[in-house]
């Protein structure tokens, strides 16, 4: 288990499924990187104790001190997203399924 609760088998399943930030799209390579695009964990759902595979996720360091603890939809709508084109269109299907299947996020 990592300092942020997730075992070690969603660690891994989400670390090979996340290879780009789920909501900008930037790649995440082993190779130097500025430290705005490194792979940071997030809770879709601003929930720490909603632990699953369907609300952990990894996204670019960047992406996650924008978004914070703004709900996703109301994130979504921000002008950080507004000038990266970051929309509910064009982000990973992890995100695009939280938004369609969960109840909290439909409120938005």
């Amino acid at each position: 288990m990592n300092r942020w609760n997730i075992p070690d088998w969603l660690e891994q399943e989400v670390t090979q499924r996340d290879t780009h930030c789920v909501y900008c799209g930037v790649e995440f390579s082993h190779s130097s990187q500025s430290r705005k695009s490194r792979p940071s964990w997030e809770h879709i759902i601003n929930d720490a104790t909603i632990i699953t595979r369907s609300n952990i996720a990894r996204c670019c360091v960047s992406c996650n001190a924008s978004k914070g603890a703004k709900p996703l939809p109301v994130w979504l709508e921000s002008s950080y997203c507004k000038n990266r084109n970051i929309t509910k269109d064009s982000v990973a299907p992890v995100v695009r399924n939280a938004l369609e299947s969960d109840p909290f996020l439909k409120l938005y």
